[in-house]
């Protein structure tokens, strides 16, 4: 009976947290009801943690109403040991005796939702509200009508300007493009005009959930923008959440879809509407900020959206992420720019390897698996040799440029050189490419890497200075150093031109970034013009970035690309390449006409991709480098002697130490009052900092937590530290400096306990895994969940674990030998493995 009763109180707590009610409280009137329609007393309420099975048909079921009192949703409740499907018939039949079109089955750890009009239950981890359930049932779908839409390349011009096609300016053919360029009437390609009808064939075969591959600049946007409206338009979505994983993408993509759908559709970014978002048919939103404490199952209901898009797919479900896309109930699309072909060395039977493309792989593998695409093939595939074939993107100029140096690292054997140890003395000590920058320095090549790319870059066609370009860097103290180092160069080619705003670091850390990413793409980044007034581009030539730039970030006249640092990610070096795929005609810049006359049209028609450590022949098996250069060896051409030992930026002291005070001290939950007065101070001194504010406000976070760290902590007034304040918060784990400004600025309610930020890792891991899977163990879920709860907070069990010395299970007394045999033997490496790759352990640390 423990695990019936367990059950109900689960069950009892989930349903109140989602607004139902017991009770009469006054103003509302109590609409849950357990079978044969007998509301319950407090008496009543508590008497069934004992008698759990009272009811004629099994376990008591709940019967949800609306505001009206009348049926609105079967809850079939099951005990903890038991698979909740078990009850699926018989809550069908109940549904439908009571008229119900919906049906949630639980068994307090395991729960599905159920509409029975819409196919087959889905996983959820919070039951849907009154108010979402109330909008939910108005909802009508009619797949039928999705499928028979039709639509033309005029799908998306049609919502800007209906009217279009009867206007002077598009019937005179000669001012056609003028017109539509003035209007900035967008018309669909012919392969975004598949990939949607893609989508319309997938819904015919039944299926709900859909992966568009498509290269950057290719308009995944705009083809997103035409399967928005398609949903929209035919009834088969109210909402629709639009998942990005950056600020970045977060504004780029509403903007989009205002310009796009606005005459139909309302488009909101979620933080700037919080109060309003339900007026809006479109959210915009970062996964970070919904992921962070569970932010989303605070703030929506699983049946809120209808339509579920994640952009740049592969990273904005990756890991914890997932929980917040499978949250949602509905249809499910993906868009990515990975090639699939990244999957083609996937070793499934090397499930612990740590080789980052082995987790890339991995990574990617789980997306098409997610997107109901386990064959590897995508709904709809629309690649960079596609796009190069067909005219609308352009291929890179690859250069292979290695110094001896970098040539030595990206070896086997690396780069040997005498170092200073621990004990004062010099010894051999090896480097590799990741090393670069990190714990290996060399003056030298970062001044080659910069000298090469000054000399052989390409040149604005227009102004005949150099290209407009950006540089992957290593670090931001990597980034500074050649930016520093550039802007030097750059003085002796060009004398008194520049001033030192020829390159411009553009990193997290330097205030107003994100304008200069914009500034940079409108060409007015530090001026607008430099060499020719009726010229309009960037006067700063170069933005030197460590991770940016990299995602959707979208600078057409784009010439010249360089990594000035290793990449071990097939995605982010995808990524990066696209930036400068696009094509631009670069006098549409020149506001002189007789000079665009003289000049002609100046077409971009390729750039170059500067690649310092092999990066393409690290992914690519066989590719055929266009450009090779042969680089000055250190010491030559005026270069000063052989390099110096590098210094090293780490020194771990290893010495003794011991432990003068000891003395220990009970404190209950709520700290003692000096804690919680020193919490209060905080508090009050991060409010009252405005820049603080803004930058919270922005959700920049890297930057407001290094602002904290460097000017409110450990200063002599106050002396506030990290420590301190996890002290004072008298909470059962580690908080990070995140979570502490989250809950000073209300954005969090409370800090989570360890045992329910245990239940909620494992709920995502329950997400993480396929349904087909999870239904054959439902049984087991409370055994996986005791070894999963325990193999996060135990190092010692997790030690047993991973050296499999499992006779150890015997003599240990929190988790042992029988507990591990409950648990299927298919979950007992998944479980520690995802622990490893997806929790963050240090949250549960004291």
């Amino acid at each position: 009976m423990v695990k019936e009763a367990q059950a109900r109180i689960k069950l009892n707590k989930l349903l109140e947290e989602s607004g139902w009610r017991f009770f009469d409280d006054g103003k509302l009137k109590a609409n849950i009801v357990l079978e044969p329609k007998v509301k319950l007393t407090h008496a009543a309420i508590n008497a069934l943690g004992e008698n759990f099975e009272t009811s004629s048909n099994g376990f008591i079921d709940f019967l949800l109403l609306d505001e009206a009192s009348f049926p609105l949703l079967v809850l079939e409740a099951k005990a903890e040991d038991k698979n909740p499907l078990i009850g699926k018939e018989q809550a069908r039949k109940y549904a439908k005796s009571q008229n119900c079109r919906f049906i949630i089955l639980s068994n307090g750890n395991l729960h599905y939702f159920w509409d029975l009009e819409q196919g087959n239950p889905h996983i959820i981890t919070r039951f849907p509200t009154p108010e979402s359930i109330k909008s939910y049932r108005r909802f009508q779908p009619n797949p039928q009508k999705l499928i028979t839409e039709l639509f033309g390349r005029d799908y998306i011009a049609l919502t800007q300007m209906p009217g279009y096609a009867s206007e002077a300016g598009w019937k005179n053919e000669a001012e056609r493009d003028a017109f539509g360029r003035k209007n900035r009437l967008r018309f669909m390609r012919d392969y975004q005009k598949r990939a949607v009808q893609s989508i319309q064939d997938a819904v015919a075969d039944g299926q709900s959930r859909f992966l568009f591959e498509m290269a950057t600049g290719t308009g995944k946007t705009l083809t997103a923008a035409a399967v928005i409206k398609l949903f929209l338009r035919t009834g088969n979505a109210r909402r629709v959440l639009f998942l990005v994983d950056r600020l970045e993408l977060e504004d780029q993509a509403y903007k989009a879809f205002v310009a796009y759908l606005k005459n139909d559709y309302t488009s909101v970014i979620y933080k700037e509407r919080r109060d309003e978002w339900r007026k809006a048919e479109i959210v915009v939103t970062t996964v970070q900020s919904l992921l962070f404490n569970d932010k989303y199952k605070r703030l929506f209901s699983p049946t809120d959206f209808d339509l579920v898009i994640s952009d740049e797919a592969h990273r904005s479900i990756g890991g914890n992420a997932r929980a917040v896309f499978e949250y949602f109930v509905g249809y499910k699309l993906g868009l990515t720019a990975t090639p699939r072909d990244y999957l083609k060395k996937y070793d499934a039977s090397k499930p612990t390897t740590r080789d980052p493309r082995e987790q890339e792989r991995r990574l990617l593998l789980d997306t098409y698996r997610t997107f109901g695409c386990d064959s590897g093939q995508p709904t709809f595939r629309y690649s960079l040799l596609d796009g190069v074939r067909d005219g609308f993107l352009i291929s890179p100029v690859v250069v292979d440029a290695r110094t001896e140096i970098t040539t030595q690292l990206l070896s086997d054997k690396g780069y040997a050189v005498a170092a200073p140890n621990e004990a004062g003395d010099t010894a051999e000590e090896t480097f590799f490419q990741r090393d670069f920058e990190k714990t290996f320095f060399s003056e030298a090549t970062n001044r080659i890497f910069c000298e090469t790319f000054l000399k052989n870059a390409l040149c604005d066609p227009i102004s005949h200075e150099m290209g407009k370009s950006i540089i992957f860097a290593v670090s931001q103290n990597h980034a500074a150093k050649i930016t520093q180092l550039l802007n030097e160069l750059s003085n002796t080619i060009y004398p008194g031109k520049y001033q030192s705003d020829f390159a411009v670091q553009v990193t997290s850390l330097i205030p107003n970034a994100q304008q200069y990413t914009i500034n940079f793409t409108n060409n007015n980044l530090l001026g607008a013009a430099n060499f020719l007034d009726a010229y309009k581009t960037s006067k700063a030539r170069v933005c030197v970035t460590v991770g940016m730039m990299t995602t959707g970030y979208d600078c057409p006249d784009i010439l010249n690309l360089a990594l000035m640092r290793p990449i071990f990610s097939p995605s982010e070096f995808v990524q990066i390449k696209g930036r400068g795929t696009r094509k631009h005609e670069f006098t549409e810049q020149l506001f002189d006409k007789e000079l665009k006359v003289e000049i002609g049209r100046q077409e971009k028609t390729r750039y170059k991709f500067f690649d310092f450590f092999a990066v393409c022949e690290y992914f690519e098996e066989e590719f055929d480098y266009d450009e090779v250069l042969k680089l000055p060896r250190p010491g030559e051409q005026g270069k000063e002697g052989p390099l110096p030992p590098p210094p090293l930026d780490q020194y771990t002291y290893t010495g003794a130490d011991t432990v003068k005070l000891f003395a220990e001290q009970v404190v209950g939950a709520q700290g003692m009052k000096i804690d919680r007065m020193f919490f209060e101070g905080f508090e009050n001194t991060v409010k009252a900092d405005p820049i603080l504010q803004q930058q919270v406000e922005n959700e920049q976070w890297d930057q407001a937590i290094d602002y904290v760290s460097t000017h409110l902590l450990d200063k002599p007034a106050d002396f506030y530290t990290l420590d301190k304040l996890r002290r004072a918060a008298g909470v059962d784990r580690r908080l990070t400096l995140r979570e502490i400004l989250e809950k000073v600025f209300g954005l969090i309610p409370y800090f989570k306990a360890k045992d329910e930020l245990l239940d909620d890792e494992f709920q995502k891991f329950l997400l993480d895994a396929s349904t087909e899977e999870i239904d054959k163990q439902a049984d087991k879920i409370v055994a996986m969940k005791y070894f999963f709860k325990a193999y996060a907070t135990d190092g010692r069990l997790r030690d047993i674990i991973d050296k499999k010395q499992l006779t150890e299970l015997n003599v240990n007394s929190t988790f042992g030998m029988s507990d591990f045999k409950a648990v299927p033997k298919e979950w007992r490496d998944r479980i520690p493995e995802y622990v490893k790759d997806y929790v963050p352990l240090n949250q549960f640390m004291t």
